[in-house]
């Protein structure tokens, strides 16, 4: 087989990256490996649409007919077990042997465990879409849900629990939901709107035990409370796939280290996704690793184009979303480069927290509210945080004043 194009990981990220390839006019062999049977996917639904929907489905970047238009190899259910730099090659967990000429990793992330004893099948985590069927069996009337941890993907699964009537608890060790990236102001409307929806939200208070019998499972709290459920679902962060890199020499820090074009310390070898840490350059090349739908997107396209040879820097703005209960939620940048924050009331409950650094500049913007009530004004500020711009704080936070003038200025 002759060297080519060769992607590890078939999810949001390797996807668009052999599509990308393919886009820019690239003719030689592009192959695609993933370890799950399925075609390459968006992972955002398994805790929103399909996970409360009557019968889940996988939201697929590509079909079959598509990649076979573009001559894009996609080899499914098989691992890559290790990378010889020297000679170009990935062995597969089948026995068969890759040749690349450049390598892109997209690993992605893996759920972080919960490092307690007595964790059975009842004790899940989410992360494929196999794990989206398994908890949504239990997801019905009469069924109770505990969830670990009040992050993002927790907090999406208990709102669809709820939607299908499912009874939950969310349990958070620290003092609030989202305590990573999110406003304490905004956490607070999330937090109301899941009590509102009758789930019990438990704060401030770590798990001293579980007890897993087969048929429910037993959570007790660090004050002694104890929590029965059908299904535990357990979702405190995930942590970087970064084995085959490592075995393989490369840097690792934080995942598998890459500089501005997504090389690692290999030339001819690529991260991007979950798996890798980079360079941002907005906060003058803070290194961070980002876990986000949009920054699969971006990166896997971005480090198609440097597999080519286009030298091209990363150069986006951060951006996340969540939408629970009719709310949506979405920030652009990173909160904590802020030192000071300026609200605008954008009318039905929704505003923005624009967040400025001790220079002024706008470095961030946390937005909520109803349908797409943000929407606009978060891309709008993205793109003022992109330019680093320096608005005046008072014009921020007056809605007659537009953002869209405030860009052009």
């Amino acid at each position: 087989m002759a060297p080519g194009m060769v992607i590890i990981g078939a999810g949001e990220c390797g996807g668009r990256a052999a599509l990308t390839l393919r886009d820019l006019g690239h003719d030689g062999p592009v192959t695609l490996v993933g370890d799950e049977p399925h075609l390459p996917y968006e992972r955002p639904p398994l805790s929103k649409e399909a996970m409360a929907s009557d019968v889940p489905a996988i939201k697929a970047i590509a079909s079959d007919e598509l990649l076979a238009e573009k001559s894009i190899r996609h080899i499914h259910s098989v691992q890559a077990i290790a990378i010889d730099r020297a000679a170009h090659t990935v062995r597969l967990s089948d026995g068969s042997v890759l040749p690349y000429d450049k390598l892109l990793l997209a690993t992605g992330s893996t759920p972080r465990k919960l490092p307690m004893p007595g964790l059975g099948g009842r004790c899940v985590y989410l992360r494929t879409f196999a794990d989206a069927l398994a908890i949504r069996a239990h997801l019905s009337a009469g069924n109770r849900i505990a969830v670990i941890g009040g992050g993002f993907i927790g907090l999406e699964l208990a709102a669809a629990a709820r939607k299908l009537d499912a009874s939950v608890t969310v349990v958070e060790a620290q003092s609030r939901i989202l305590m990573r990236g999110v406003p304490a102001e905004i956490a607070e409307i999330i937090h109301d709107a899941h009590v509102a929806e009758d789930v019990d939200m438990v704060c401030g208070e770590g798990i001293s035990a579980i007890a897993d019998d087969g048929k429910e499972v037993r959570v007790t709290l660090a004050g002694g409370r104890e929590i029965i459920a059908d299904l535990a679902v357990i979702g405190i962060g995930a942590v970087p796939v970064t084995g085959l890199a490592a075995e393989a020499g490369l840097a690792i820090e934080n995942g598998i280290a890459v500089d501005a074009e997504l090389r690692s310390s290999d030339p001819d070898i690529f991260a991007a996704g979950d798996c890798c840490s980079f360079p941002l350059a907005v906060y003058g090349g803070r290194r961070v690793r980002l876990e986000a739908w949009r920054n699969a997107q971006e990166q896997g396209a971005l480090a198609a184009k440097n597999m080519l040879g286009a030298g091209e820097p990363h150069a986006a703005v951060p951006w996340f979303w969540s939408d629970q209960y009719g709310l949506s939620l979405q920030i652009a940048g990173l909160s904590d480069e802020g030192k000071t924050a300026v609200r605008r009331d954008l009318g039905d409950g929704a505003f923005i927290l624009f967040h400025l650094a001790d220079d002024g500049r706008l470095v961030a913007a946390s937005g909520i509210g109803p349908g797409n009530a943000v929407a606009r004004d978060i891309r709008l500020a993205e793109m003022l945080i992109g330019k680093r711009a320096k608005p005046s704080a008072d014009a921020l936070g007056s809605p007659e004043v537009k953002l869209k003038a405030l860009l052009a200025a």
